[in-house]
Formats: C-alpha cells, sequence, structure tokens
C-alpha cells in the first residue's frame, strides 16, 4: 500500500511510495505526529541518481522487518536534496560537525522540535567494516530516547545553539584586489596535481568554477601557468573516463586521481558548467577539443535531458540493468569489454577499438569490464574507422536498458543550462541550441515565476512544486537570463533578470552586512538559517548572486546593483587566499569586477560579425548589449548611432568609453587586451 509520499512531484520521494516505512514528507504535520506519539523523527536525505541511496533502500527501506522497527518507534521523513537544498544544508552542516564528514543518504534523528541529535550517512543492513547495523542504529536511538530523554534533549539544544551562531558576517570587508588574487592563484598552484590534472586527489571532482577564474585571471594579467592549468585539466577530463566518450556529457566525478572510473550519475548541473566551461576555453584558446566537448556536451543536453515541456531534467541515473545478470549495476550501459567489443564489431575493428579506448582483459573498472577513455600512446588511428567504430558502439549501447531519469526541472540548474546552451550555440552557430535555451527560460518563466516574480524551486511534467526558491535559484537563473540579453538581444530577459535580483536585495540580502543568506527572510524557518559562501558541485548562491547582481549593474548603470556585489564580495577577500578551491566562482567574479566589468553596446545586427566577436571576447564578465539603431529596451543601446552606416561598437569600463569601432579585428583586440 503507497505511503504518504504517493502524492508528491519529486521523483525520489516517488521511487519510496511503495516502501513499506510509513514515510512523510517534509512538513510541519510530520513533527506535529511526532509530538503526539512522543517519539523522535527519522530524516533521511538523498536524491534520486544516488547510487547508495539506493542501495540502503533496498537493504533497509524497503525490508518489512526494519520498517516495522522504523514505524513503531519513530516518523521518518523523506527528503529530496534537490528539492530542498535549505533542509540538506542545515543538518548536512550538523552531519559534518559531529562526524568530520558528509554525504548520501544523511541518516538524522531529531526531536520533535526538528532537533538534531545523532547523525550519519549509510548505514548497512549487518554490522561491517566497523559499522553498526542500521537496526542497530535504530535501536539504540529508541532507547536512548526512551530511558535518557531528558539527556537527549539537552544534546540537540546545545548543537542547535551551537549551529545558530555559525553566522557569517564577511560581506562587509573590502573587495578582493590584485594581492588576494594573485594569493589565490598561488594557492590553487600548490594543490594542483600536475600530473593528471585538477586538484587534489581521490576522488576527484570536475573544478568548473576554479577553471572559470583561471581563464579569466588569464585573460586580465596575462598569466600563463593559470591558462595551462585550465588546459590541462579539461583535455585530462576530456580524453578520461570521467566524460562519455560514445555520447557526450560528464559523469558527476572520477573515485581516482587519473579521471578514469567515474561514479556514473550523470548531472545537469555538472554538464551545464563544463559545457560553458569548454566554451569558454576554446574562446581562450581557439582549441578545437574544446569546441567538440562543448558542443557534444551541450548535444548530450538537449538529447538526453530536455523534457518535454522544454526544461532540463536533473539527472541520469549511475546504475542501470546488466542484461547479464538481470540486476540493477553501477556503470552497466556505459562499460565494455573486449568479447563485447569484439561482438559488436568483429574481431578486426574489435582489436583497433580495445587498443584506441583503453579496454584491457583485465578491465579498469569491475569484473573486467573497461570505462571508455582517449588514448594517451603515440599510435595513430584512422579517423574514418574510429568514425565507424564510434557509430556502431553507440547503436550498440542505445539497445542497453538505459538509466533512469530524475525528470525534475531544478529552476538554478536550468539557468546554468540557459546560459551554457545560448554561449555555446551563439559562438558556434548553432542556432537550435539557442534555441533550446530560450525555450527553457519561457518554461522558467511560465512555470517557476508567480506575477510577483518569485521563483518556485521544482516542477515535474509541467506541474510547479511546493517548494520555494532559494537564493541559488535566483541567481543561477538571473544568469541565465542575463546570456540570453547578451546572445538574443532581447530586452525582456533583462526585465526578468532585474525582477529577480530585486527579490535578491530585498529578501536574501542582510541590509546590515551586505551578507547573503541561502533562504529569503520569509521562507520556512528551520533550526538555522542556512549561509554558506563556497562552492559545492555548483556555484555558491552568495558569489553566483554578485556575479549576476555585476552583471546586471553593468547592462542598467544601477549603483544599488552593483553596491550589493562588491558588499558580498567581501567574503572573497576573506576566503579566497585561504581556500580558493572552494570559492572558485567568487574568484571568477572578483576577476570580473577588477576588469570593469567591460560593457559592450553593438548597434547593429543580432549575430553578425561584430555581435560575434563581442560575445567571444575573453575580457571577463564583459555584458553585450546588441540591436539595431533606435532601440531602447536595452539600456545600453539608447542614443547610440551607428557611424558611417556601419554596424558600430561601443566599448565602455568604469565610467571610460573608447572611442566607437566599426572594425571587427580592431574590436577583437580591444576585447582580448590583457593587462586591464
Amino acid at each position: 500500500m503507497p505511503n504518504r509520499l504517493a502524492h508528491e512531484t519529486s521523483p525520489y520521494l516517488l521511487q519510496h511510495a511503495e516502501n513499506p516505512v510509513d514515510w512523510w514528507p517534509w512538513s510541519a504535520e510530520a513533527f506535529e505526529e511526532a509530538r503526539r506519539r512522543g517519539v523522535p523523527v527519522l530524516l533521511s536525505v538523498g536524491y534520486s541518481s544516488c547510487h547508495w541511496c539506493h542501495v540502503m533502500a533496498h537493504e533497509s527501506f524497503e525490508d518489512d522487518a526494519t520498517a516495522a522497527v522504523v514505524n513503531d518507534n519513530f516518523v521518518a521523513v523523506k527528503v529530496d536534496r534537490e528539492e530542498r537544498p535549505d533542509v540538506d544544508a542545515v543538518y548536512m552542516e550538523a552531519v559534518q560537525a559531529a562526524t568530520g564528514q558528509g554525504g548520501w543518504p544523511m541518516t538524522v534523528f531529531l526531536t520533535p522540535d526538528a532537533e538534531p541529535f545523532y547523525f550519519g550517512t549509510y548505514f548497512p543492513p549487518e554490522p561491517r567494516h566497523g559499522m553498526p547495523s542500521f537496526t542497530q542504529v535504530l535501536g539504540g536511538v529508541r532507547d536512548a530516547w526512551t530511558d535518557r530523554r531528558g539527556e537527549v534533549t539537552e544534546v540537540a539544544a546545545k548543537i542547535t545553539q551551537d549551529l545558530a551562531g555559525r553566522a557569517l558576517n564577511l560581506g562587509d570587508a573590502q573587495v578582493p584586489g590584485e594581492g588576494e588574487l594573485a594569493q589565490a592563484l598561488l594557492g590553487l598552484t600548490r594543490e594542483y596535481d600536475a600530473t593528471y590534472g585538477g586538484f587534489g586527489g581521490a576522488p576527484k571532482f570536475p573544478p568548473s568554477m576554479v577553471v572559470e577564474f583561471l581563464l579569466r585571471h588569464h585573460a586580465r594579467t596575462g598569466a600563463e601557468g593559470a591558462l595551462q592549468m585550465a588546459l590541462d585539466t579539461c583535455e585530462r577530463m576530456a580524453r578520461g573516463g570521467i566524460y562519455d566518450q560514445l555520447g557526450g556529457g560528464f559523469a558527476r566525478y572520477s573515485v581516482d586521481r587519473e579521471f578514469t572510473v567515474p561514479h556514473f550519475e550523470k548531472m545537469l548541473y555538472d554538464n551545464a558548467l563544463l559545457c560553458r566551461t569548454y566554451a569558454h576555453l576554446w574562446r581562450s584558446t581557439g582549441s578545437e577539443l574544446a569546441k567538440r566537448v562543448a558542443l557534444e556536451t551541450a548535444d548530450f543536453m538537449v538529447r538526453e535531458l530536455r523534457t518535454n515541456e522544454g526544461g532540463f531534467a536533473s539527472a541520469l541515473d549511475a546504475d542501470s540493468e546488466d542484461p547479464a545478470s538481470g540486476k540493477h549495476v553501477e556503470g552497466a550501459y556505459y562499460v565494455w569489454t573486449p568479447a563485447q567489443l569484439e561482438e559488436v564489431l568483429g574481431a578486426q575493428d574489435g582489436a583497433v577499438a580495445a587498443r584506441y579506448f583503453g579496454v584491457t582483459p583485465e578491465g579498469t573498472f569491475e569484473e573486467g569490464a573497461s570505462v571508455l577513455q582517449l588514448p594517451q600512446g603515440d599510435e595513430v588511428f584512422d579517423a574514418e574507422q574510429v568514425a565507424r567504430i564510434r557509430q556502431a558502439l553507440s547503436a550498440a549501447r542505445r539497445e542497453r536498458p538505459a538509466p533512469g531519469r530524475d525528470d525534475k526541472v531544478v529552476a538554478a540548474w536550468n539557468g546554468l543550462a540557459i546560459a551554457a546552451l545560448a554561449e555555446t550555440g551563439a559562438y558556434f552557430g548553432r542556432q537550435d541550441l539557442v534555441d533550446a535555451a530560450v525555450a527553457a527560460g519561457d518554461l522558467l518563466v511560465r512555470l517557476h515565476m508567480d506575477p510577483l516574480a518569485r521563483l518556485t524551486r521544482t516542477s515535474k511534467d509541467g506541474r510547479a512544486g511546493a517548494n520555494s526558491g532559494v537564493l541559488e535559484d535566483y541567481a543561477d537563473v538571473a544568469e541565465g537570463f542575463l546570456a540570453l540579453t547578451s546572445v538574443t538581444g532581447e530586452g525582456v530577459w533583462l526585465e526578468f533578470a532585474g525582477f529577480l535580483l530585486d527579490h535578491v536585495l530585498d529578501r536574501f540580502v542582510d541590509q546590515d552586512s551586505g551578507a547573503l543568506y541561502d533562504t529569503a527572510a520569509d521562507a520556512e524557518r528551520l533550526i538555522r538559517r542556512p549561509q554558506d559562501p563556497t562552492d559545492n558541485a555548483t556555484p555558491s548562491g552568495w558569489t553566483a548572486a554578485a556575479g549576476a547582481l555585476l552583471s546586471y549593474a553593468a547592462h542598467t548603470g544601477s549603483e544599488p546593483h552593483r553596491g550589493a556585489a562588491e558588499r558580498a564580495l567581501g567574503v572573497v577577500k576573506a576566503l579566497g587566499p585561504r581556500a580558493p578551491r572552494f570559492i572558485g566562482n567568487g574568484l571568477a567574479v572578483a576577476e570580473a569586477l577588477l576588469d570593469g566589468p567591460r560593457e559592450i553596446a553593438v548597434v547593429g545586427e543580432v549575430g553578425g560579425r561584430l555581435h560575434h566577436i563581442a560575445l567571444t571576447g575573453t575580457a571577463p564578465g564583459a555584458v553585450v548589449a546588441a540591436g539595431p539603431e533606435g532601440r531602447d529596451e536595452l539600456p545600453l543601446l539608447a542614443d547610440r548611432p551607428r557611424v558611417e552606416d556601419r554596424d558600430t561598437a561601443y566599448v565602455c569600463r568604469r565610467f571610460v568609453c573608447e572611442r566607437p569601432e566599426t572594425d571587427p579585428e580592431r574590436l577583437r583586440l580591444a576585447l582580448t587586451e590583457s593587462r586591464g
């Protein structure tokens, strides 16, 4: 019999709707029920493409005996972290503070007042590797609640008090300058993996925001070391197993430092960020590899993540059915053995494919299977033969059971996708990609924005969810709309971005310090108001908002928006030199601030040569407005005529404008000059 999750829109919650556990969604009613029964709350947080979430669900939540223990002694609450990042952030902070680590599935026990007192992540069905079994944990928590409730509630109150005292006030520091950005670059150089690219060891995540900082720093200062780190990291990722060599798109992360074996889930946010990163790398270097990866990743998003409504789904699962065993296995859709290659290609092409993609008898993954990579050696391969092999393997792979898709549309991640697709389409003459970005923008306006321009975080199948947007939703959607402004020349996108950023100023900014919160002032009150300026898998809402505010101010001349951006960047001055890997987006925004950012008005043909050069210039964070003479919906175009009846570009920064430019090559030089 379905539980209370049956009527939710979240695919993750719906995965648990048939569990024997009597799950509740996060709600005031769930905590009222815990008070009425006098029992604690079991909070379980995960997401639909999380491998270990599936494992724990199968082992414990689908088990009748375990479910009976849960139902008799707890009110069980299931949360999709992608729908409620605020709930996830608050309790993940508690888990990390208590245990020194975190992750999903996240398992937290709360009092009926939502105060946490016992923490963990995955628990196995029997004791294993020093971990207690889940039923042992349930029994221990039940006994502590029954026999030592006063002690438990005292601990919970102290934890909650400690969390509440962690509010940051780093928004009123001075803006970062040359010194802080140089120190950040030095810190990144120390943590750089010169052998395999990227930063740190295993597991290794794609450092999209850091690469954007490196590209901008090189563009502004000419620092070759910054460009080389960006170039080498992107090449290693693109040639490694973290990149889908047949279908395009990136997996979530690599379990090793070599970017060889991925955790196979493919997230919208990673692919949106990396698509834009590779497009910007091409813009800086002309790299054909960067161009190919940007376009293949864009095509992957449109082909495999686009929903019927025109938005983009959240993720593809890591697991899929293995036809040989009939079981759901991580990576089954993506990995190959030499025998499987030979079965599809024949002996001769199969042997070539094995050498080209690094498929060995021993395997690079599990049970003799290999993740496809590009060759690292000196052997020269025939391009036509490789193309034929790719086509045949792609067709054979499409016959395999595909990974499940989380069809939830998340506003913030769609904003990232809009920016990536709009720019990639504009750079490479792919109007279909620009059209896909516009369609996703239309969906967000139509379905996710109410008449007051307040955002709903998620939707599914054309139905808006119940959860309010958080700071990253407002910031990333505004960023997407600003990219559409620059690419399409349509002022309506600038107007929509302004509506969203007004909410940021009114509802997310601390008016005393300029610091930002992840939830609005009028949002549901949790045990602490979440606030995190550091990047995780996506840019922090704090610095993403700073970037969007800065760009909007460059478009409009709005001092309140620029002032808010500058105050917000105080956190980068404080954290950039100390933890550059974790505030890469803020460092990238700081580069734009130091460069101006430049304001480029192209009076003439939208999509014409001057407009294309303006879009592909490397000046950090430059904003572009384009349209025919006499249009006034974009402020940068106002009162700016064409010169000698030719398309004309006006380039300004810091209240100073250069002479109007009609020559494409002189404009290109003006927008790629280093040392701003």
